[in-house]
C-alpha cells in the first residue's frame, strides 16, 4: 500500500505524551473531519519525571494558542534560563549552560574566537560574564528577553520548570475541550489486518473495541504497540551512556525557586533539582554497574535542600532509541520511541518534535510511504545528536570515581569525536543537519569544561579588543542589576 487515508488516529496512553499529542492534533485538526480519542487507564502510572524543558516548549504553547501567565498558573511553573553543572569538572566547581549566546562578533570574528584569543593573551575575564542569561541566573534574578537588533546583548531565551502532572491534567482540559474523546481502560489486546500488517483496533479489557486509521504509541516504556505489537526493535546506546537508573522524589521548597535547573555529578552519576512554584523536583540518575540502588538512594536523600514531600521512587531504563518511530500505521511518540536520560532536559523536547513531524509527513492526512521514511531518517538524526551531547558531558568530565574514569576514557561515536578534534585545532563548531543544541550550547561545555582551541590567530590589536570586550561585559552587568528577582517576575504575572 502506497498511502492510507486517516479519518480516525487513536492514541494508546495518557500522561504528557499522550495529553500534548491530544492537545496538538485537536488543535491542529480543528476544521477537519478527522477524529482522535485517547484511551487511557487510570490504573496504569506514568513516569512523570519530565519537569523541565528547552526553549521550543515556546512553539508548542504558541501553536495552541494558551497564554503564557494561564498555562505558569496551572501548572505551578518556574522559568528557566539554562542549567548549571555542579561537581562536573572538579569538587566545588561549577558552570552554567545558558539559553544564549556570549557576546556579539567583533570586526567580523565571532565573539567566543576573539575571547579565547584574547584569553591566551592574558585577558581574565570569564566567557559567562558576557551571557545577561548566565548572569541573571546566578543572581536569581528574571526578565523578559529584548530582542532589539541595537541591544543583542540582551538576546536569549527561556524555558519552563513545571508540574508534569498539572500540565497533562491541563492539556486534557484542552484536548477534551476540542472533542477529543477519552476513554478509559486497559488495553488487552492489538488488531493487526492479517494482509498489510497494519493495527485495525485495540481490544479493552471491558470488551469494548477501538478501530482507528492511524495509532499513536504513548504507551511508554513498554512500548506496547510500536514494540510488543508490530515488533520493531530497540537500538541501544548503554556502551556510552552507562546510566540506567534513576531516583525520583519531592520536597519541599526552603527558598526562593532558582530560574534554571540543577545538575550535580554524585558517585556514580548525576543529581536534579528543579524549583517549582511549590515544590522542588530532585532525582538522582546512576549507573547500576557503579553503585547499588540503596546506595545511590542514601546518596540522593543525603544530598536533598529540603524535607521529602514523596518516597525516592526507582525508574529503570535503557538508553536507546526504536529502530523506526513511525511503522506501518503507528506512531511511537515519547519513551515508546527512545529513552535520552534528562542531562540536557530533552524528554518534553523530543515528545513535542515528535507531534510535529507526525503532523508535517501526514501530508494529505494519509500514511505514505515515502513521507514515512523522511520522518524516520531525520527522527534518528535528532536522536543521535542529542545521544552526542550529552555523552559530550560524560566525556569531558574531571572526576575520579571508577563510573566518571570509565566515560572518559571510552571511545565516542565517530561523529562525536570529530566535533571535538575540529574545535581543539580551529575554534569552530561543527553542527550537523538536524541538531536540537546550537553552538553556543557547545560553546558553553567546552569552555566550562576548559577545552580550549589551539589553532587560533592571536589578535591584532589585544588592548582595543579587551577594550571593547569590556564594554560588553558592564553592558551585561546593567542588565543584570535593574532585572527583578525570579520570585518578584513570577509575581508580576496576570492571573
Amino acid at each position: 500500500m502506497s498511502s492510507k487515508p486517516v479519518s480516525h488516529i487513536v492514541i494508546a496512553g495518557g500522561g504528557t505524551a499522550g495529553w500534548m499529542t491530544a492537545a496538538y492534533l485537536a488543535n491542529w485538526l480543528e476544521n477537519t473531519n478527522i477524529r482522535v480519542t485517547l484511551v487511557e487507564s487510570e490504573l496504569i502510572g506514568t513516569v512523570g519525571v519530565g519537569e523541565a524543558t528547552v526553549p521550543g516548549i515556546h512553539q508548542f504553547i504558541k501553536d495552541l494558542n494558551i497564554r503564557e501567565s494561564e498555562f505558569i498558573k496551572a501548572t505551578n511553573a518556574t522559568f528557566k534560563l539554562g542549567i548549571e553543572f555542579e561537581n562536573w569538572v572538579a569538587p566545588n566547581q561549577s558552570f552554567f549552560h545558558p539559553f544564549a549566546g556570549y557576546g556579539v562578533p567583533i570586526e567580523d570574528r565571532p565573539f567566543h574566537k576573539t575571547w579565547w584569543a584574547a584569553k591566551q593573551q592574558g585577558y581574565s575575564a570569564a566567557l559567562a560574564e558576557f551571557c545577561l542569561c548566565t548572569q541573571l541566573a546566578k543572581a536569581g534574578k528574571f526578565a523578559q528577553p529584548s530582542f532589539d537588533p541595537d541591544s543583542r546583548l540582551a538576546w536569549y531565551n527561556y524555558a519552563y520548570h513545571f508540574d508534569a502532572t498539572l500540565f497533562a491534567k491541563y492539556l486534557r482540559g484542552y484536548a477534551e475541550a476540542r472533542q477529543v474523546k477519552r476513554i478509559e481502560g486497559k488495553i488487552n489486546q492489538v488488531q493487526l489486518d492479517p494482509d498489510s500488517g497494519f493495527i485495525c483496533s485495540l481490544h479493552l479489557e471491558s470488551g469494548e473495541q477501538i478501530s482507528g486509521d492511524l495509532f499513536v504509541d504513548c504507551s511508554g516504556i513498554s512500548a506496547l504497540l510500536i514494540g510488543k505489537t508490530l515488533g520493531v526493535g530497540y537500538e541501544d546506546w548503554s556502551q556510552w551512556l552507562l546510566s540506567d537508573s534513576a531516583l525520583a522524589v519531592q520536597t519541599q521548597s526552603v527558598t526562593e525557586p532558582d530560574p534554571f535547573t540543577r545538575s550535580t555529578a554524585r558517585t556514580a552519576g548525576w543529581q536534579w533539582h528543579i524549583p517549582l512554584q511549590h515544590r522542588v523536583g530532585n532525582g538522582y540518575v546512576f549507573s547500576s554497574q557503579f553503585i547499588t540502588e540503596d546506595q545511590a538512594r542514601a546518596e540522593l536523600l543525603a544530598n536533598l535542600r529540603g524535607e521529602g514531600v514523596t518516597e525516592p521512587r526507582l525508574i529503570r531504563f535503557t538508553t536507546g532509541m526504536r529502530q523506526d518511530f513511525w511503522h506501518k500505521n503507528c506512531v511511537a511518540i515519547g519513551l515508546s520511541s527512545g529513552f535520552l536520560e534528562p542531562l540536557e532536559s530533552t524528554s518534553i523536547s523530543l515528545i513535542q518534535t515528535g507531534i510535529n513531524k507526525l503532523a508535517a509527513f501526514l501530508v494529505d492526512y494519509e500514511i505514505q510511504e515515502k513521507q514515512v521514511a523522511e520522518a524516520n531518517r531525520l527522527n534518528r538524526l535528532e536522536y543521535e545528536r542529542i545521544r552526542d551531547f550529552i555523552i559530550l558531558h560524560y566525556k569531558l568530565n574531571g572526576r575520579t570515581e571508577p563510573l566518571w574514569q570509565h566515560v572518559r576514557d571510552m571511545e565516542i561515536p565517530a561523529t562525536l569525536e570529530e566535533k571535538i578534534a575540529t574545535f581543539k585545532a580551529s575554534g569552530d563548531i561543527q553542527l550537523l543537519e538536524i541538531e536540537s543544541f546550537t553552538e553556543h550550547s557547545w560553546i558553553s561545555m567546552y569552555a566550562g569544561f576548559a577545552v580550549n582551541p589551539t589553532g587560533l590567530a592571536p589578535s591584532p590589536e589585544p588592548g582595543k579588543m579587551q577594550a571593547v570586550m569590556d564594554k560588553m561585559r558592564a553592558a551585561v552587568g546593567k542588565g543584570r542589576d535593574y532585572a527583578p528577582s525570579h520570585a518578584e517576575f513570577l509575581q508580576t504575572l496576570e492571573p
